[in-house]
């Protein structure tokens, strides 16, 4: 009932946002001052994700960007849907209630950022209060500690304008029947004073069975410009998140999905889902002392609290028993709190002869975590494990159901507990850069990270406490060779670490607690080139060497750790080709080999890998008031699991968006996925977990501003 109200108030506040307007107009985009591209450069006068004030064609390392407004006009509500269009990198499944990316080869589901702060709990991250989003590629353990190995995804969040009132808003529908409203205002509260507040609500909806869901995101920020050279943001944002938790379908005798069953949903009306209540609390304090020298200083504390509850396929024989599925599920919680110090100071300097661009920085981090997880347990068998007749739907509601031998069955999520875990960990980091301009064709950037990472974990069943202390250092070292001020070449080394824990803590129990963080290297060659119209062209060649758990393929609930080297090159073309003809086109080809899996050799291709990845956006203004967009997107075929037995297929979806500007400040648009329907399965988890592609469905939506 509270929720049911907090809802229609906010519909009622957001609604009479007059048009339901455009979430930040270009010019409140521009006038805010946190992070927009001005010419060749990627600045922020808080933070971003390179964290000082460098020219894109400097920074020695692939990176992509998205706007608020290209989110805006691409029609974009997930990260995956970024990802799909984002070059060296895709979607992983993430069992259905976490954003998960697979960065040059390297899942992740904790390489998160959020103003350059850790965001590392998994759930799905809204778009509702973005400024922009940052994907980095190659290991970014100098900025941003351990983990990173692939790459990372940052999320700038909108910020308070200073002597401007403006608002705006967007409704929209889709043909499964999901819909949203959100809202953007800002006022002037003062002359040194501007509050902003964006606001969220989502009902959700698509086009499998059982799934819906509702998802909240209320973010009020203000700002303080306390002198002319100390300005203060501060921010608190409110998460609430439920959905249907949907893990796909099994794959048969030939490896693939099974296309007769993608109408089948593998699991519990009732108890498959996912809850998560987050608080985060942000304030950024920056300082000029004088044109050249500037400091930083950050505290971030979020409360999160998720439960996430499920049933999945783990078994199915199509040749020998094609119409029975095992079943298996279970419960988990995690309570976790966050608190992140940082500060960086930043100068811009000469000495000798030779330009310097430095950042000097410093982080603290403490985390609690508490989690727990009980396994599914059927009354009938005794364990974890059921075997149901497959049909739509499947014979289980609210854990009772009548299983393949026609009795009935019922599950206990409380009586098998798998694991009880509390984690404490501090972290204490120092770091520092220096960008050398040597000439005016050659740069040179050098620096290192020291990190100590002191983790206690409590296994809590067993009344058994462990600690481990890792202390490491992370190089980076890059070349930048300009033969023109539009022109790079570049090469760069770089490292990254991520302790025995994982990227979730799971535990230190066992071998682990003697074993030293895994260490992951990269190398990375590249050239940048951005031409006078306002087109850019990026290409880069990588190798990267990584150790990092994956879920092993006949019991995806534990995992093993597979050592790999990946190989591979990116092609990235960004732009405006005329004043009406804007394109964002990226390939990408990876070839991974799995070099050890849990001490043996395999010589086996990483699973999730695809060999090539292509994707091209066209935005074409008609005229002053009409525009469309058309887009594709392929995959290649990878391997589901590490035994390269199963294969999700390739695929190539075609999307499209059109747009009427009614006013100045009031767009319909309609933005169009799978136009020519389909069926594909973009991701996966495991074995008999393959996700099944949404058909051809649309999207319109009213924005505005005011």
């Amino acid at each position: 009932m509270l929720k049911k109200k907090a809802i229609t108030a906010f519909l009622a506040t957001t609604i009479m946002v007059p048009a339901a307007a455009h979430a930040a107009s270009a010019e409140s985009d521009d006038a805010s001052g946190d992070i927009v591209v001005l010419g060749d450069v990627l600045y922020s006068n808080q933070i971003n994700a390179v964290k000082t004030p460098t020219p894109i064609i400097d920074v020695p390392q692939s990176l992509s960007i998205v706007t608020a407004d290209e989110i805006k006009q691409r029609g974009f509500t997930s990260i995956g849907q970024i990802v799909d269009y984002t070059p060296g990198v895709n979607n992983t499944q993430g069992e259905g209630h976490r954003d998960a990316v697979v960065f040059r080869g390297v899942r992740s589901t904790a390489d998160f950022y959020i103003d350059g702060i850790r965001d590392d709990v998994q759930y799905y991250r809204s778009l509702y209060n973005l400024e922009q989003v940052e994907i980095l590629r190659g290991p970014n353990a100098l900025l941003f500690g351990r983990g990173g190995t692939g790459g990372i995804l940052n999320r700038v969040t909108k910020k308070g304008t200073i002597g401007e009132t403006f608002g705006g808003g967007q409704i929209a529908i889709d043909t499964f029947g999901e819909f949203s409203v959100q809202g953007d205002i800002n006022i002037a509260a003062g002359e040194n004073i501007g509050v902003r507040v964006n606001a969220a609500y989502e009902s959700l909806n698509n086009h499998r069975d059982f799934y819906d869901g509702d998802r909240i995101g209320f973010n009020p920020t203000v700002r303080f410009q306390i002198s002319p050279d100390t300005t203060l943001d501060l921010s608190y944002e409110y998460a609430d998140h439920e959905r249907f938790i949907d893990r796909g379908i099994p794959t048969g005798t030939d490896g693939r999905p099974v296309s007769a069953l993608r109408n089948v949903v593998f699991g519990d009306p009732e108890l498959n889902f996912t809850e998560l209540e987050a608080h985060l609390l942000r304030a950024n304090l920056q300082h000029a002392f004088s044109d050249n020298f500037k400091a930083n200083v950050s505290a971030f504390y979020g409360d999160y609290d998720k439960v996430y509850s499920n049933f999945y396929a783990s078994g199915y024989d199509q040749a020998n028993t094609p119409n029975v599925v095992t079943l298996d599920g279970y419960i988990d919680t995690t309570e976790r709190q966050n608190l992140i110090l940082s500060g960086n100071l930043v100068g811009e300097f000469e000495t000798g002869g030779l330009s310097h661009t430095l950042i000097f920085g410093g982080e603290y981090i403490n985390t609690s975590s508490d989690q727990d997880r009980f396994n599914a347990f059927w009354d009938t068998t005794m364990d974890d494990n059921e075997v149901f007749a497959i049909e739509r739907p499947l014979n289980l509601r609210g854990g009772i159901g009548v299983n393949a031998a026609g009795i009935a069955t019922a599950n206990d999520f409380t009586a098998d507990l798998n694991d009880f875990t509390q984690v404490d960990i501090d972290v204490f980091s120092l770091y520092i850069q220096d960008e050398i301009k040597l000439t005016d064709w050659l740069n040179v950037v050098l620096g290192g990270r020291f990190d100590s990472f002191d983790i206690t974990v409590n296994n809590v069943p067993n009344a058994d406490i462990r600690t481990r202390k890792d202390e490491e250092f992370s190089p980076r070292a890059g070349l930048i060779i300009k033969p023109r001020e539009n022109v790079s070449f570049y090469a760069s080394y770089s490292e990254s670490f991520l302790p025995r824990s994982g990227e979730q803590f799971a535990n230190i129990n066992g071998a682990n607690n003697a074993l030293d963080p895994n260490t992951f290297t990269n190398l990375e060659a590249g050239i940048k080139w951005d031409f006078e119209q306002g087109l850019s062209f990026t290409a880069a060649v990588f190798e990267i060497e990584q150790s990092s758990p994956q879920p092993n393929d006949n019991d995806p609930s534990t995992l093993d750790i597979i050592d790999s080297k990946i190989r591979g090159f990116e092609l990235q073309l960004r732009g405006q080709v005329t004043d009406n003809w804007f394109v964002s086109a990226g390939y990408s080809f990876l070839d991974g080999e799995q070099v050890d899996a849990t001490g043996s050799t395999t010589g086996l291709r990483l699973r999730e890998l695809p060999e090539n990845m292509f994707s091209i956006w066209n935005s074409i203004q008609i005229s002053d008031r009409i525009g469309f967009g058309l887009g594709l997107t392929h995959q290649d075929e990878s391997f589901i699991n590490n035994g390269n037995t199963a294969v999700l297929p390739a695929y190539t979806r075609i999307d499209a968006a059109a747009h009427f500007d009614v006013t100045d400040n009031l767009r319909l648009q309609v933005n169009i996925e799978n136009l020519t329907d389909t069926v594909y399965f973009p991701s996966s988890h495991s074995t008999h977990q393959a996700t099944v592609g949404a058909p051809l469905n649309a999207r319109f939506s009213i924005t505005g501003r005011f």
